[in-house]
């Protein structure tokens, strides 16, 4: 039971720094877009690595415990690589839902940001946390 719920504290802490992440990803997204400065899928492109860096920092200092044989550019390496494969999930989906689905790209980006959320906890409970 303790293990349980050490997991929850865990997921909320999780989804506190992702919320943050998510408005600055959506926030920055619809910035670029509405400006003028890029398209859509650029500019979700951008919002995301942006609130990827943010992510990093707030989740390997308050959510997750790194493992002890990885150096911190290890970690970081790894980090950046499952981020990687989030923002080809975040851009597929984004670019399915917008030009196929004709969705508008700030609701397509809620429905991406649900998905890549989870892949996005698992992979880093699995690959970085000891």
């Amino acid at each position: 039971m303790k293990r349980v719920k050490k997991l929850f504290l865990q997921f909320c802490k999780f989804g506190l720094v992702g919320t943050l992440c998510f408005c600055i990803d959506y926030g920055l997204m619809i910035l670029l877009t509405e400006s003028g400065v890029l398209g859509y899928f650029q500019a979700s492109a951008v919002s995301f690595v942006v609130s990827v860096i943010v992510n990093y920092i707030l989740s390997m200092r308050f959510v997750f415990k790194g493992k002890d044989e990885l150096s911190k550019v290890q970690e970081m390496t790894i980090f950046i690589a499952l981020s990687l494969v989030g923002l080809a999930f975040n851009q597929m989906i984004m670019w399915i839902a917008v030009e196929f689905f004709q969705m508008f790209y700030a609701v397509a980006k809620i429905l991406s940001t649900m998905l890549v959320t989870t892949y996005n906890f698992v992979s880093r409970k699995l690959f970085l946390e000891g």
